[in-house]
């Protein structure tokens, strides 16, 4: 897979970390800064990342700020993409496996290195499980839909 990658200053470390762990997987990565530790604003990233998961430049995306749950916001304002703030492996597997989350959301304040890479990869290799949560899925995308053409 392709996997966009960015973070803020504050999750610039952890980014440089995975990015090659990610590429260990055999997966192809993206990285769309921050490029250093200089403050930047998280939005200008996350939007980066949850655009080209949404226009299908790449197949997922992975987001790293402080904490996390903010870039999650951010991402989830993107039309089509479904961004998950996690920080353990069991909300990394359900959220893929359940909600087909496409945009991985992680903060490095609140998740270390080792930990960060398991969340990774089980989220990378966990597959969505379709059946009664794609009914689901299309509810969440069905309200999207509408909610975009109301406001047009």
């Amino acid at each position: 897979m392709k996997i966009v990658i960015a973070s803020d200053h504050g999750g610039y470390a952890l980014k440089r970390e995975l990015i090659p762990y990610i590429q260990s997987l055999g997966h192809e990565v993206a990285d769309y800064g921050t490029y250093s530790t200089d403050a930047v604003d998280y939005p200008d990233f996350a939007f980066l990342v949850a655009e080209a998961v949404a226009a299908g430049a790449c197949d997922r995306g992975i987001m790293i700020d402080g904490i996390g749950a903010a870039s999650a916001v951010v991402c989830n304002k993107v039309p089509g993409v479904r961004a998950a703030s996690c920080s353990d492996t069991f909300t990394a597997q359900t959220c893929r496996s359940h909600n087909d989350s496409n945009v991985l959301t992680l903060g490095a304040r609140v998740i270390g290195g080792g930990l960060a890479q398991q969340v990774v990869r089980t989220w990378l290799e966990t597959e969505f499980e379709g059946g009664r949560h794609m009914r689901r899925v299309n509810k969440v995308i069905e309200f999207e839909r509408r909610y975009l053409v109301d406001r047009e």
